[in-house]
């Protein structure tokens, strides 16, 4: 059982182009509890503002995704692949949606309480356990590739002037994106909180900001609201989007969680 916090929220800009999923429920606005049993699929979509109908793709893509009946017998590459295909379809049927794409980051749960990680584009996957961050997944973009390369440091990948530039994402006409599926058993344990977001908080949030908010005594979705009103705070100009989910053991006083 994961007891599961969201926020999305459209910041300073017209419409919200960012969009969750947690098992059943999309999220294009506002806020959301709930405690959720496996199998589920818990996920955050950021439509590509530089395209068009940002909010089309995210929407879509996540109610594709929604309609899954999830186990460990499915190929999660191979959704990906028929999602990305049902994105372009619908994209060159109208000229307004004319290459919409997407990002996607987030986790499968089996049945088994097996942990798989999603990642196509620059959305990202946190781990938070005993005070620190640790990204899970890995940023399909530009300045990545740059840092991995050496050419920039992981400072100069915060404001870099390319850092907006990402790898093909769902729903490219033109190229096929990395699908980049993992199964990680041991990435979680009772305590820990996984933050699945947007780059709408995390280009504007750093690291040790995110860590102080976490450990503050507050109820989780308290803190997801203090994250966001930061992001904004620190000049952000984009969508903000957060999942947070805590494995829960059966008795939460030993598993040491403030929800």
């Amino acid at each position: 059982m994961y007891y599961c916090c969201a926020i999305t929220d459209k910041g300073v800009r017209e419409n919200n182009e960012d969009a969750l999923l947690i098992h059943r429920t999309v999220l294009t606005e506002g806020v959301t509890e709930c405690l959720v049993a496996a199998p589920f699929i818990a996920a955050v979509a950021d439509g590509v503002s530089s395209e068009q109908c940002g909010e089309v793709a995210s929407e879509m893509c996540l109610h594709l995704l929604k309609e899954v009946s999830y186990t460990s017998e499915l190929d999660l590459e191979e959704l990906l692949a028929d999602i990305h295909r049902k994105l372009t379809e619908y994209s060159v049927q109208r000229d307004e949606t004319a290459n919409m794409q997407t990002t996607l980051c987030g986790i499968a749960v089996d049945e088994y309480e097996g942990l798989h990680t999603i990642n196509v584009g620059d959305s990202r996957l946190y781990r938070y356990r005993s005070g620190r961050l640790t990204q899970l997944s890995r940023d399909q973009s530009l300045v990545q590739l740059l840092y991995e390369e050496g050419t920039i440091t992981k400072e100069e990948k915060q404001n870099h002037k390319h850092r907006n530039i990402i790898f093909p994402v769902l729903g490219n006409l033109s190229s096929t994106p990395d699908f980049d599926v993992r199964s990680n058993d041991e990435c979680v344990q009772f305590g820990d909180v996984l933050l699945i977001c947007s780059d709408g908080l995390s280009d504007y949030v750093s690291t040790d900001e995110m860590e102080e908010i976490l450990a503050l005594p507050k109820p989780l979705v308290r803190r997801l609201r203090l994250l966001t009103d930061l992001a904004l705070d620190n000049g952000g100009t984009d969508n903000i989007t957060i999942i947070a989910m805590m494995r829960m053991a059966e008795d939460k006083k030993r598993a040491g969680m403030l929800i």
